[in-house]
This record gives structure tokens, C-alpha cells and sequence, in this order.
């Protein structure tokens, strides 16, 4: 029974994952042969996760579309491979390009979201609740059901839940009560070109958690030309540059007043 329950780890949560190995490696240990109730009080705390992660999963759409008016649309397939094969990757993205919104949503095409919640940092709490209603209208949801948020004085989440936005304040706080942010599969760092306090405190963390979460993923988004800085901190990480949309603007000026020179 402990293999299978060994095999099963696979599909808990992540958060719950690392929790229960230990229970199991400590039933490997023991030298009695462990009692049939402390097997049977792991498999419930293994079938309870798992019932966590099909709650998520069935809240996830299972068709998600992508505007074709935004540039990184066309580039949802490629970013979602390099995710699957690299533990970092560096989108550079103009204004307009629609990162934002849509890297989330590439995230769970490509899989993730169900072990674990996609974390999305805007360093505005403003920014951090638009971006979670657009995304949530996007995906057919609402905020703070399938798409949670959290700013300072304000959390919507419920068990659902597969994508969270936030400030990187708010991500930063969570580190003092998970060093090791176990229950996030991805952390999406948006706007990193701003270097806040916050965000360097946040990419120098995550530099050193990477190390010893292998598991998770992380996309740091800028839309500056110093996205190879960015690359090379996190040992040379693929660069996906996306194209800005601009839009025709006409120049009109007012009329001079009667009578001034």
C-alpha cells in the first residue's frame, strides 16, 4: 500500500505534496510495519487533496481563446512549450501587447493552475483588481471565485480558485508564512522594468527558491530593452519578445483666438 500511496503523491496538491512525502518517508523509516489506521489516515489526507486539485480543475474552462488582435496571442504556443521545458522565462512585451492579460491564460492551456494557483503580481492594488475582473470576464468566471485577487484590506478567493492577483507586497508578506510558497505552481512578475523595492526584494528570493523548488515556475514580464539583464540573473532564461500595438493619432490645433497675435 505504500507504493501506491507513493505513486499517488503525484497528483495532491503541491502545498500538500511535500507535507505528506514526509509522513510517508517516516512510515518508510519506521522499523515496526506501519498499522493500517496510520496508511488509511494518509489516504484520506492524499484523497482530500486530491479532491482540492479536481475542484480547481473543473473550475478551469476547458476551451480558452485568444484575441487576435493582441500580438502575444501569437505567441501563446510558443510561450507555453518554453514553460513546459525551462523553470524561467523573460516575455519582453510593449505596452498593448496584451501580456497581462493573457500570460495567465497561457499558463493554464499549458497545463498549470490545477496542483497549484497561478500567482500574478501588479505592483498597483488598482492594477491588481482590473486585471483580475478582465481576466475572470475572459475566462467566463468572476473575480473572486475562479480568478481570486488580494490587495491590502481586500481578498476574494474560494477553493475554485486557480489564478491569483495581487500586489508583490501581498506576495512578499505570504513569504514570511510559506518560505517556500508551496501553494503556487506558477508566479507570473509582471512590470518587472519598474524595480521597486518590492520586485527586486521578490526576483532575489524567488532566485534562491528556484533552487530548491524545482517545480515551480516563473515568467518575469518587462517592457524595457533590459530584459537580457533579467535573463542573465536568472542564468541566461529564454527570451520571447511580443510586439506593442500603436494606433493612428492626429494632430489637430486649436484655432488662434480673435485679436491675439
Amino acid at each position: 500500500m505504500i507504493d501506491k500511496l507513493q505513486t499517488e503523491l503525484a497528483t495532491c496538491q503541491i502545498a500538500d505534496e511535500h507535507r505528506l512525502r514526509r509522513k510517508l518517508n517516516q512510515l518508510r523509516r519506521n522499523k515496526k510495519a506501519p498499522t493500517q489506521t496510520a496508511l488509511q489516515s494518509l489516504a484520506n489526507e492524499i484523497q482530500k487533496s486530491q479532491l482540492a486539485c479536481t475542484t480547481r480543475d473543473n473550475a478551469i474552462p476547458v476551451n480558452i481563446s485568444f484575441p487576435e488582435q493582441l500580438p502575444v496571442s501569437g505567441k501563446a504556443e510558443e510561450i507555453g512549450e518554453l514553460l513546459k521545458q525551462h523553470q524561467v522565462l523573460v516575455v519582453a512585451g510593449d505596452t498593448g501587447s496584451g501580456k497581462t492579460t493573457q500570460l495567465p491564460k497561457i499558463c493554464l492551456q499549458a497545463g498549470f493552475g490545477r496542483r497549484g494557483l497561478i500567482g500574478h503580481t501588479q505592483p498597483r492594488r488598482l492594477a491588481a483588481v482590473s486585471v483580475a475582473s478582465r481576466i475572470a470576464e475572459e475566462l467566463g468566471t468572476e473575480s473572486g471565485d475562479g480568478v481570486a485577487y488580494q490587495v491590502r484590506f481586500n481578498e476574494q478567493q474560494s477553493p475554485r480558485s486557480y489564478l491569483k492577483v495581487m500586489t508583490d507586497g501581498i506576495l512578499l508578506a505570504e513569504i514570511q508564512q510559506d518560505r517556500f510558497l508551496n501553494k503556487y505552481e506558477v508566479i507570473i512578475v509582471d512590470e518587472a522594468h519598474e524595480r521597486s523595492l518590492n520586485i527586486d526584494f521578490l526576483l532575489g528570493f524567488l532566485k534562491q527558491l528556484l533552487k530548491r523548488r524545482k517545480d515551480l515556475k516563473l515568467i518575469i514580464t518587462s517592457a524595457t530593452i533590459d530584459v537580457e539583464k533579467f535573463s542573465l540573473h536568472f542564468d541566461s532564461a529564454p527570451i520571447v519578445k511580443v510586439s506593442g500595438r500603436t494606433f493612428p493619432v492626429d494632430v489637430r490645433y486649436e484655432p488662434p483666438e480673435a485679436g491675439r497675435e
